[in-house]
């Protein structure tokens, strides 16, 4: 990994990661229902499997696998290609990405030590060939369920805009913001639902790596 990592707090240091266990048994307790719930609704109309798992790069770009309810059918094409994201992704599965359900299962990964509650979401492993030096830094920490950037834009902005609040995270992080998070992202994916998709896509655009000349002012 690329940089170096900043000096760790006392709440990320010794209060963080029990949080974060006291918050996943919580949910995974509290919530058993819901989770039976949304898993035979998507084995009814999204089929099997109704765990959707993918490699993710976590803390110290150290690779995991990701745990989400599936949102997308398996249509493909005539060639058996499959099909884009936006003929793939139901009405059902735009429900459980605007309310965040698809995310319930993200619990078992905080419990395992992938994640935390809040951080920089988990992206593609084959962006970190793409990230400038700096983009890097937002794997100093665990990836989160929501984090900063998901509650300032999450999909509408920019991926350089995103990667510079991952690490705007990165080098702040304390209790009460961490809060902050928590609240905003309940209030965004249960009243104003904003941000899903972006302006040109039903996610978000793959991203290609940030232009030489932005990375020079990123890196400043």
């Amino acid at each position: 990994m690329k940089g170096n990592h900043k000096p760790y707090g006392a709440y990320e240091r010794f209060f963080k990661r029990p949080i974060d266990i006291i918050c996943a048994l919580l949910a995974l307790v509290v919530f058993c229902w819901l989770y039976i719930i949304v898993a035979i609704l998507v084995r009814v109309k999204l089929g099997s499997p109704v765990i959707f798992k993918q490699a993710r790069p976590g803390k110290d770009e150290k690779i995991f696998y990701l745990y989400k309810f599936r949102t997308m059918t398996d249509e493909r094409d005539k060639n058996g290609e499959l099909m884009p994201d936006e003929v793939r992704l139901t009405k059902f599965g735009r429900f459980l990405r605007k309310t965040s359900l698809d995310e319930l299962p993200e619990a078992i990964n905080i419990l395992k030590g992938d994640m935390s509650v809040v951080g920089p979401r988990p992206l593609l492993v084959e962006y970190l060939d793409r990230y400038s030096d700096e983009q890097h830094r937002r794997h100093e920490v665990r990836p989160g369920l929501s984090g900063y950037a998901q509650v300032h834009g999450r999909n509408t902005v920019t991926w350089e805009e995103k990667f510079k609040m991952d690490v705007y995270y990165v080098d702040n992080i304390t209790f009460l913001g961490d809060i902050k998070i928590v609240f905003d992202t309940v209030f965004k994916a249960f009243f104003k639902r904003e941000g899903i998709n972006s302006q040109t896509s039903a996610t978000m655009e793959v991203f290609m790596g940030t232009q030489d000349t932005e990375k020079e002012t990123v890196e400043v």
